[in-house]
């Protein structure tokens, strides 16, 4: 691979915190991406925001105001990661779907291509800017938009599995899964317009821990961490 769409959770960064973020680990999540960056490879970050806001907590809340406060908790993420990468080494940019100056450049496809071929780490706030998608299906447009090679996907957990691990312990983890079978079977591991969405492009996905961020790394050279969604 060249080329590849990160996707880290929101709920990932603040790790074991019972902050918003956990600094430590969002340096070293900075400095493993920046790690691979400086072995070749073009990498560009979407952000979730679950460890600052989801649509559905709003209970009684309009769900489309719900997911705009969203929208702007994935800005505020992708600034962190930002800057966490700045100190590790790296040129960043942030890029949102709705116009934010001074905070981010506006994205478009065009300038997100030309700054991974410069060298920056092209991070993506603000979702794709509309309610009711997730940020799982920002990352699989964002990557067929880039022309990435693959969607990785670092979550907080290490296996898609064959049923939830902590309610059914026979649940079998899975290394290899045709993205037909996960919509098939109703893996909810990610969202599932996201691997709709990749199966229709050919764009595989790679499902992931980050526990060790060492694993965004071994994830890109293809090392058999976590689980590979296959298109087809």
């Amino acid at each position: 691979m060249k080329r590849v769409l990160l996707k880290l959770s929101g709920e990932a960064l603040a790790a074991k915190s019972d902050k918003i973020y956990d600094n430590d680990f969002v340096d070293e999540v900075a400095a493993a991406i920046v790690a691979a960056k400086n072995r070749g490879y073009e990498i560009a970050l979407v952000l979730g925001a679950g460890n600052i806001w989801r649509g559905r907590q709003g209970g009684e809340m309009d769900r489309q105001l719900a997911d705009r406060m969203g929208i702007l908790a994935t800005v505020i993420n992708a600034i962190c990661m930002k800057d966490a990468i700045i100190r590790a080494g790296s040129d960043a940019v942030v890029m949102t779907a709705v116009p934010m100056a001074p905070l981010a450049d506006v994205y478009s496809s065009e300038a997100a291509r030309a700054a991974l071929s410069e060298g920056k780490i092209v991070i993506f706030g603000a979702g794709l800017g509309i309610p009711f998608l997730s940020t799982d299906t920002t990352g699989a447009v964002r990557a067929a938009e880039i022309e990435a090679d693959a969607m990785l996907m670092a979550k907080n957990i290490d296996y898609i599995y064959t049923d939830d691990p902590n309610k059914n312990p026979d649940a079998k983890k899975l290394e290899r899964v045709k993205a037909s079978e996960v919509l098939a079977l109703n893996l909810k591991a990610i969202d599932a317009t996201a691997t709709a969405f990749c199966l229709s492009t050919g764009m595989p996905i790679h499902v992931f821990g980050l526990k060790n961020p060492d694993d965004i790394t071994r994830a890109i050279e293809g090392e058999c961490v976590g689980t590979v969604i296959i298109p087809e």
